[in-house]
């Protein structure tokens, strides 16, 4: 192994944890607000696979910008979708969706 990889393959382990961690520790009040954060995070993630999967001539890194492309929009839709659940259940009985 390089020791490009190495290093990039310790930073990702630290990130990990560190993440873990963190999202543990967030209370349950503010889950809305930060997801809409990661749906924003997830989208420009989005595009920066699209990016490198299109200017890519080799197939590991298109294949990675799929898989990359396909986990985001996964997270972009989920977290909208559990965003409009929570927000439903602020709603007054008789309000309209708008």
């Amino acid at each position: 192994m390089t020791e490009a990889l190495i290093t990039s393959l310790t930073i990702f382990v630290l990130a990990t944890f560190v993440g873990y961690y963190v999202i543990t520790k967030i209370p349950p009040t503010l889950h809305t607000p930060l997801m809409s954060g990661t749906n924003a995070i997830s989208g420009i993630v989005i595009l920066g696979a699209l990016v490198v999967g299109g200017a890519s001539s080799d197939t590991g890194s298109e294949i990675l910008a799929v898989i990359a492309v396909v986990l985001a929009s996964i997270n972009v839709f989920g977290g909208f979708l559990v965003t409009e659940r929570m927000l439903r259940m602020f709603r007054r009985g008789g309000e309209e969706k708008s």
